[in-house]
């Protein structure tokens, strides 16, 4: 076969990867998936900040995400039972898009001065309907997908988890300087009628299993398929990996907003550049991502991603040290240029790193149990953000800010050390 032959077929392959209903479908998941999340670490901490809520409190408050980190509990009731109407995966999803929708309006009833408990416990709401989402979207998804699609479907669907916090992360707090609070959540909170819109559009997908005849079955059998697939060795270290490939680059942005605040920024500084300087480099990213996944395979791109998105987090640094001395003087006037600078190539780590973990762990997930081994999976990856980030404000409040950003690229290497293991550059079902 000639060369030319060879890059026909591939522009052919990557043409057709792309222009197709699937590609839409994983937009609309992404977008219904990111903006419950975005809410909850992006638009409810500058909300508390912006009401007098100092960083440790901020940070505990990521403790309510341990939904996204304990969700592969109840994942199996969510295989075993389903709604009458809509099917196996989408009744489930328009359950959980319509409490979001009413929870996520609800929070800007209340004072985060007075009624802190309360925010905390519609918070924890939030976070429970989204992971619930969570898992029969990414089972709708896996479900839907070839592999050879993969890649890019998990892009589409990272690029638009990501454009969907420009809602909370950008027009909601650019919002807040013009509207009460309780206005910008409901406001917020209609946003999520895309989600439903995209759930009774679709169409049921085949699944390739039957229905688990008990709950027992829904429980077990995915966990013996995953560890006699991989060997118990093989499988304990695919499972660290998957907790350690984006520690650092999670605790990196978790207090992104507040840091944006403590560097000297309003908040339509951060509505508008910061926000906006994050989302489309990531955006870029994650579609080149899932381009290159495409031509070169996920083994070689975890290595190469990974590279980028630990060398970004070096760039906060060199924010917190270029405004470490002058925020809060009279002169001091924050540049707007080094913000987006610095959030841009960021996230172009961000959104390189993501596309290709999501793509990893699909390829991980048998197809015959996708509820409850993503849902395990997913969770996994949700550890660092529930976890970690919950010492965040106390490790910047002990430490300062630049010090921070050097602990956030210490926790990034083992995750790269791993990979010897688990994604070998030329390893199994990679081009050589």
């Amino acid at each position: 076969m000639t060369i030319k032959t060879r890059q026909t077929m591939a522009h052919e392959t990557v043409r057709e990867a792309v222009f197709n209903r699937r590609m839409l479908i994983c937009l609309g998941t992404g977008f219904s998936s990111g903006m419950p999340l975005f809410v909850l670490i992006q638009l409810v901490p500058a909300w508390l900040r912006s009401e007098g809520v100092d960083l440790a409190t901020i940070g505990i408050f990521a403790l309510l995400g341990l939904p996204y980190t304990w969700k592969f509990l109840w994942a199996p009731l969510m295989e075993r039972y389903a709604f009458p109407i809509l099917g196996r995966r989408r009744g489930w999803m328009l359950v959980m898009q319509l409490l979001l929708i009413v929870f996520i309006g609800a929070l800007g009833m209340f004072s985060p001065q007075f009624n802190i408990w309360t925010i905390a416990a519609l918070c924890f709401g939030v976070a429970f309907f989204s992971a619930s989402q969570d898992i029969v979207l990414d089972a709708f998804r896996r479900e839907i997908l070839p592999d050879w699609e993969l890649g890019l479907g998990n892009s589409f669907h990272a690029n638009a988890y990501r454009i969907s916090g420009l809602i909370p992360g950008s027009l909601s707090l650019i919002l807040s300087d013009h509207l009460a609070w309780g206005q910008v959540f409901w406001v917020t909170a209609a946003f999520m009628l895309v989600a439903v819109f995209m759930t009774l559009m679709v169409a049921e997908p085949q699944h390739p299993a039957a229905r688990p005849r008990s709950l027992r079955e829904a429980i077990v059998l995915p966990f013996v398929e995953f560890f006699n697939r991989n060997g118990v060795r093989h499988a304990i270290l695919v499972l660290a990996f998957m907790f350690l490939y984006k520690l650092g680059d999670s605790m990196a942005t978790a207090l992104a907003t507040p840091y944006y605040l403590d560097m000297g920024y309003s908040n339509t500084d951060i509505g508008i550049v910061a926000k906006n300087a994050g989302l489309w480099p990531a955006v870029i990213g994650g579609f080149l991502g899932g381009l290159l996944i495409v031509r070169i395979g996920i083994n070689k791109c975890l290595w190469i991603f990974g590279v980028v998105q630990l060398v970004s987090i070096f760039g906060f640094m060199i924010l917190a040290e270029a405004n470490a001395d002058l925020v809060g003087t009279p002169e001091f006037r924050p540049s707007l240029w080094l913000l987006a600078l610095v959030i841009a190539f960021e996230y172009l780590g961000v959104g390189l790193g993501t596309a290709v973990f999501i793509a990893f762990i699909a390829r991980t997930t048998s197809k015959l149990h996708t509820v409850t081994q993503l849902a395990l999976f997913t969770a996994l990856t949700s550890l660092p953000r529930t976890f970690a980030n919950a010492s965040t404000g106390y490790l910047v409040e002990s430490m300062g800010w630049t010090n921070f950003f050097l602990l956030c690229a210490a926790l990034a290497v083992p995750g790269m050390l791993l990979l010897f293991a688990v994604a070998p550059w030329r390893g199994e079902g990679e081009e050589a």
